[in-house]
């Protein structure tokens, strides 16, 4: 199974977010994509409208693109896992690099936040990845290895987690587009370490309708997290498509 997603960031007003959804559903269709599994992840205000218009048994899943540890509390601001699952989302993006740069999103909150969405039967989207300094000097899989570690520490049950593979000089509007050997890598040292404890790895980062083939082709990778390509509903078809072609093979 590939797994093919996209978040909005802090994009789209509800309306915005319910046609993209009503685009995805008619793209996607009732029966789903044979060997892939979509998702999306709204902001936190349209999550409860993009899976009213997808509908309860949509074979795409939603999201959150974050949520707290704690279940309830004084987190002014937060949002709980609890309160995610209740406005619709089956999974929760957890330490993206704008999180951890932003936000002082650590590796210690990090595995908070992994536990209470698999407390709550939610599915972890756990996102790792390295600087341009480390990649400079030959770190990147320490790096990511060290990440992925101390986020599912503990956890003796990892089978539905997703790892989201994005080095921070790939991500955003100023990321650069990597060579696929470039991240092989990193893929492989994942697929070793994880292959079979995890339920996918993912790449993200400049990822396009043009190269989201080439991708899919590195060794390891089970699926692809789309940024700002997939911000226009006819980007993610696309690259869905692309998928869809590859998981037939």
């Amino acid at each position: 199974m590939l797994w093919i997603g996209t978040s909005f960031k802090m994009t789209k007003t509800r309306g915005e977010a319910a046609e993209y959804a009503a685009r995805l559903r008619h793209g996607v269709g009732r029966s789903g994509i044979p060997g892939v599994q979509p998702f999306v992840i709204p902001s936190a205000t349209a999550i409860a409208e993009v899976g009213a218009v997808l509908g309860i048994e949509s074979p795409v899943l939603v999201g959150a693109q974050n949520a707290h540890w704690a279940d309830s509390g004084a987190w002014t601001g937060e949002i709980s896992v609890l309160q995610a699952a209740d406005a619709g989302a089956r999974l929760v993006e957890i330490g993206h690099s704008e999180r951890r740069e932003h936000f002082g999103e650590t590796d210690a909150t990090v595995a908070l936040k992994v536990r209470a969405t698999l407390r709550h039967g939610l599915i972890p989207l756990v996102c790792v990845g390295e600087g341009a300094d480390v990649f400079a000097r030959g770190g990147s899989v320490d790096h990511v290895l060290a990440q992925v570690a101390a986020a599912l520490d503990g956890i003796t049950d990892t089978s539905s987690v997703l790892v989201a593979y994005e080095p921070v000089w790939a991500i955003g509007e100023h990321g650069r587009e990597p060579r696929p050997e470039e991240i092989e890598g990193v893929h492989d040292a994942l697929r070793r370490e994880w292959g079979d404890r995890v339920a996918a790895v993912l790449y993200g980062g400049s990822v396009n309708p043009s190269n989201a083939k080439a991708l899919l082709e590195v060794p390891g990778v089970g699926g692809l997290f789309v940024g700002r390509a997939a911000w226009d509903i006819s980007g993610f078809l696309a690259i869905l498509s692309t998928a869809a072609e590859a998981a037939a093979v």
